[in-house]
This record gives structure tokens, C-alpha cells and sequence, in this order.
């Protein structure tokens, strides 16, 4: 089917949880920083910063953890708080996706006929 959805929740502070910040966390996650995270997903790192701190003012602490630099340098990592977020996002995104299979798929048959 070509036809998706996409989860966006929104909080009712005006914070907000979508496939972007979790993008986000995955490659603060992988890439153990937030400077690499922003690179690979083409965004500045001020705004990714921006972001990371709106999440962790929606869930009232940090979602992702520097380290300052030493012989290593700097880096990131997701705090338990992140890890559980971003696992909860990816559960509640998997989850949707399945409730919403059978009428995709009834929208993309009528669409087909109309065409």
C-alpha cells in the first residue's frame, strides 16, 4: 500500500513527540552524538539541541546526556528516560501502523477505482 500514516503526538503544553525527534534520539543513540545525529538527519545542531531540550521539558528531564571533551572528545548518549521514550514512541508508532492496515488499504481500493 502507498498510503501511511505517520504518528505525531501532540501534549497538551504544546510539546510534541513525532517521527523527527525519534529519528533524533535513534541517532543520538548510534552515532553517540548530538553534532553527528543532526549531520546524518541535515539539520543545524542548534536546532537539534533546540528539540532535544523541548523533549525534555515535555517529560520533565533530560532525554539525552553529553559527556564534555577529553582526549575522545565530547559525545551523547540517550539517559534511561530517552531509551524508554524512544522505545514507547516506536511501540505506539508500530501499533498504529497495524490498527490502521485494513482501512489504508479499503482508502487505496476506493482511490484506485476513481482513477
Amino acid at each position: 500500500s502507498l498510503a501511511r500514516v505517520r504518528l505525531h503526538i501532540s501534549f497538551e503544553d504544546e510539546n510534541s513527540l513525532g517521527p523527527g525527534k525519534a529519528q533524533l534520539l535513534e541517532g543520538v543513540r548510534d552515532l553517540g552524538s548530538i553534532s553527528k545525529a543532526a549531520r546524518a538527519m541535515g539539520m543545524a545542531y542548534r536546532h537539534a539541541w533546540l528539540l532535544l531540550d523541548d523533549l525534555g521539558r515535555c517529560f520533565g528531564g533530560p532525554l539525552v546526556a553529553g559527556q564534555t571533551g577529553g582526549r575522545s572528545g565530547g559525545g551523547a548518549s540517550l539517559t534511561p528516560l530517552g531509551v524508554e521514550v524512544l522505545r514507547r514512541f516506536r511501540a505506539l508508532e508500530r501499533a498504529t501502523k497495524k490498527a490502521a492496515e485494513t482501512q489504508l488499504r479499503a482508502l487505496e481500493e476506493l482511490r484506485a477505482k476513481r482513477r
